[in-house]
């Protein structure tokens, strides 16, 4: 229990960019949660006292074979080297076969959770044959694995058991001889000797675990780097400043910036731009420029490479992260909601109290969204499911406009908020959002250009920097970027 949750904790410390790596993809992550903690405990509790009792028995062996006949116990001794190094043999083997078992158990696992969580899409696809034959041509990988681990094991256990009984017929002729020559009697000779095959006994129980820890170790080892990995941005650090006011000024200073995933590929390449308190500012431009990359530089996902993200002409690095994301509301394109009640959903989006019934009632009515869930059986009580699959694109958004709502933020994020809905939703959620931005700074990333000509202010990016800023007409009368974008657009719509 302790490892799991130790593990779990240390996956949430990480930052945005350890989780873009594919070794720590959702199915490997659950898999070595799952896996690597049951591992280590297979060598714990009874385990470990199994090993005190081989210990304490092995001792009280060689003390009443020395007792008896120590000539005797001397040969049978000299056989421990060579068994020793035949279990050192058989654990490193297994270690090697453990560490191989190990990643095929975490790609089986990864396949499987993908297939689950996106069942509706391989269905929708008809790929449910193509999982199952991934699935299988893994654990045929784990299955011919585990055959020449058999077959190792066999072996080396033979070699083991083999050296034992040999061990056994040259004591039994060098304790004749004893007893011939008056150095042992027959009582003393088979003491030693029961003494010394029930210690072998034992020894061949500990040497049978070898599987178990040689897993654990390779288990142990995974814990144990997962928890002394320390992120870049710790997600659970109590450290840096907060301010005790903010007035919601948000700027970027020279920012140049390249995925952690991609680090030969620059995003934002100098970008300087200046939200001022209250200021409505939309971000347009071509897929791939730089918008939501810039979202995620203020949520402080990741940080920028060279220059600054200031808040009130704080640098982002020197706040505290629950403090700074505590200001921040967002609304994205496809809002996650969390299979629990309408209720606890909109609650999610202030943790740092405890939201009353009245507050989340309020919050659903400044999104619009109230009506509609006072008409279901279950009112607020009511489940959202597994990603909110039981709301249409229009309810979820809403539910997730009433979560930002809720928190009262001082910077509202709007990323493409509007562009996976139809027409009529559109200007339901577009109304619903010029309501939330009043009075509050607001950044807007949209493609459809129509839902951000009322903005105060429209920067156009391009090539990871900012190329023209101004209002919907000012940048029409440019005649630059902006006003093929529209032209562009307008040409599609007709």
């Amino acid at each position: 229990m302790k490892l799991r949750l130790a593990a779990f904790k240390a996956m949430m410390r990480q930052d945005l960019g350890w989780f873009d790596d594919p070794k720590n993809s959702v199915g490997a992550l659950t898999t070595r949660l799952a896996s690597d903690t049951a591992q280590v405990q297979g060598v714990t509790g009874q385990h470990l006292a199994a090993i005190v009792q081989i210990m304490s028995s092995m001792g009280g062996n060689l003390m009443i074979s020395f007792l008896y006949g120590w000539e005797l116990t001397l040969l049978i001794l000299v056989l421990v080297p060579i068994i020793v190094v035949a279990g050192t043999l058989k654990m490193q083997i297994l270690a090697g076969k453990a560490a191989k078992d190990n990643e095929e158990m975490e790609k089986a696992g990864k396949i499987v959770t993908e297939a689950i969580k996106n069942i509706r899409t391989v269905a929708s696809l008809t790929r449910e044959p193509t999982f199952e034959s991934l699935y299988e041509n893994n654990l045929q990988v784990l299955y011919r694995n585990s055959e020449k681990t058999a077959h190792v094991h066999g072996l080396v256990l033979g070699l083991t058991d083999g050296i034992l009984c040999f061990g056994h017929a040259a004591c039994f002729s060098f304790g004749a001889w004893l007893i011939i020559h008056g150095r042992m009697d027959l009582t003393a000779v088979f003491l030693v000797m029961l003494a010394i095959l029930y210690g072998s006994e034992v020894l061949g129980e500990a040497l049978s675990f070898s599987p178990n820890y040689a897993k654990a170790k390779i288990s142990a080892s995974h814990i144990m780097m997962l928890l002394n990995t320390n992120p870049e941005i710790d997600n659970l650090s109590h450290e840096g400043r907060s301010l005790d006011q903010f007035d919601g000024n948000v700027q970027f200073e020279d920012v140049k910036f390249s995925y952690p995933s991609r680090p030969d590929v620059p995003v934002l390449r100098g970008l300087n731009l200046k939200v001022s308190k209250g200021e409505t500012l939309a971000l347009v431009g071509s897929s791939g420029c730089g918008k939501s990359t810039s979202i995620q530089l203020l949520e402080r996902f990741y940080d920028a490479k060279q220059g600054n993200v200031m808040f009130d002409s704080v640098s982002v690095k020197e706040l505290n992260i629950h403090w700074l994301r505590s200001q921040i509301g967002i609304v994205s394109q496809e809002p996650v909601l969390f299979d629990c009640s309408l209720a606890e959903n909109i609650a999610y989006g202030d943790n740092s109290r405890a939201v009353t019934m009245e507050e989340i009632k309020a919050a659903a009515e400044a999104a619009n969204i109230h009506s509609f869930i006072e008409n279901l059986p279950k009112k607020y009580e009511t489940q959202a499911g597994d990603k909110g699959t039981q709301l249409s694109g229009g309810q979820k958004q809403r539910i997730a406009i009433a979560r930002a709502i809720l928190r009262n933020p001082k910077l509202l994020l709007l990323d493409e908020a509007t562009s996976a809905l139809d027409t009529e939703n559109e200007k339901v959620i577009q109304e619903t959002l010029d309501k939330a931005r009043q009075g509050r700074t607001c950044i807007v990333v949209a493609h459809r250009l129509s839902t951000i000509q009322n903005a105060d202010r429209i920067a156009v990016f391009q090539g990871g920097v900012v190329v023209e800023q101004g209002t919907h007409q000012q940048l029409l009368a440019k005649k630059g970027v902006y006003h093929m974008l529209v032209t562009t657009q307008l040409g599609y719509g007709s």
